[in-house]
């Protein structure tokens, strides 16, 4: 399955380079529809560029204090100038305490696929169509 979801320019350069392997999110409804194996577009905020992905594994957690124990912060966004300054904190500026209390969250594992792997859908899936939405 196919999902789309917007990102903003900063992670969306570090997991085209390699830098960024886990991508952060809410685990709500959206999210928890997302498989291994599945799919996402991630679609860059100011210049609507496409970036594809495959989703390697999945790692849900209470919240993002759990998980900042638990996942490499370097593969996770950060970098080695920010990494003593991470807090879970940092989170909240996307999703509030009160929406991790009621959803959780989740470390989505990626993989940068190709764009002739995903049209061809030689990685997981067939044709290049996308079967499901997911909002930022």
């Amino acid at each position: 399955m196919k999902h789309t979801m917007k990102l903003r320019p900063n992670p969306f350069r570090m997991i085209l380079c390699g830098e960024k392997t886990y991508e952060l999110r809410l685990y709500d409804e959206k999210r928890q529809c997302i498989k291994i194996g599945d799919k996402i577009v991630f679609v860059n905020t100011k210049t609507d560029e496409p970036l594809v992905v495959s989703v390697k594994s999945i790692h849900i957690f209470k919240n993002f204090t759990e998980l900042y124990q638990a996942l490499p912060l370097l593969k996770c966004g950060y970098t080695e100038e920010n990494l003593t300054t991470a807090n879970p904190a940092d989170m909240e500026e996307y999703y509030s305490k009160e929406q991790q209390v009621q959803y959780g969250v989740v470390a989505f594992e990626i993989e940068r696929i190709t764009e002739r792997q995903f049209v061809n859908g030689r990685i997981g899936g067939t044709g290049n169509g996308l079967q499901g939405t997911i909002g930022d």
